[in-house]
């Protein structure tokens, strides 16, 4: 919702002529929308600006721990999944204790968590402590943004070797990894690249280095989950 691209996303999706079920419809619950009230006006909020009777995956955006209203939230998106507005349920941005805070809250365990996750933050810990609960990792900024490591020389040296853009060998390293990377781009050329990742792999010492790249705190702007908060 914060995006506030749902009225646009929904008008796409009907003029696109891709039946539905073919498309996963995604949209998060902002963090002033925590109570749990109104964590359920949100959602059918959203379904009026997306134009459907269903999204497919609905995230809480951050847990905001100094407001501590993320379980109430999540009972409310367990909710409405029993009453199938939502197909699936899941988080962002969650670490292992607010994880275990909604799951024992509620018995429900989220399907996913958005985590940010890219060469130079590769999250190691984070992604088994999901993988442990049987959450799916989601990456977002996986490329890295601005600070994308298209020349680090594990990255390019593997892009040279495979035929493939630098681009296309992070988001192979994040496919092989388990993770589902989501990565932006405004260009149908890049769009289309990001996509044709399955036609090669990389062996296990290029997916060493890669996740080598790490550093103490890669993140991108300091968004630590027991910190940082958005609404």
């Amino acid at each position: 919702m914060n995006y506030g691209n749902e009225t646009e996303v929904g008008e796409a999706l009907r003029r696109s002529g891709v039946p539905r079920e073919e498309v996963v419809l995604t949209s998060k619950l902002p963090g002033r929308h925590h109570g749990y009230d109104d964590a359920v006006a949100s959602v059918h909020e959203s379904l009026g600006r997306l134009g459907v009777e269903q999204i497919d995956l609905h995230l809480i955006h951050w847990p905001n721990p100094s407001v501590d209203s993320y379980v109430e939230a999540w009972r409310a998106l367990v909710d409405c999944q029993r009453e199938g507005l939502i197909r699936s349920v899941g988080v962002s941005n969650f670490t292992p204790t607010h994880l275990d805070r909604v799951i024992e809250a509620t018995g429900v365990t989220p399907a996913v968590n958005q985590i940010e996750l890219h060469p130079y933050f590769p999250q190691e810990q984070m992604r088994a402590e999901n993988e442990r609960r049987g959450i799916r990792t989601c990456s977002w900024s996986p490329l890295g943004k601005r600070q994308a490591p298209f020349t680090e020389p594990p990255v390019a040296d593997a892009a040279e070797r495979h035929g493939v853009t630098p681009g296309q060998v992070i988001l192979r390293w994040q496919v092989q990894l388990g993770a589902v990377p989501l990565p932006k781009s405004a260009t149908p050329e890049r769009q289309r690249a990001n996509l044709d990742v399955l036609g090669f792999a990389l062996d296990d010492s290029e997916m060493a280095a890669v996740t080598g790249l790490a550093r103490p705190d890669g993140r991108l702007f300091g968004g630590d989950p027991d910190t940082h908060e958005e609404m």
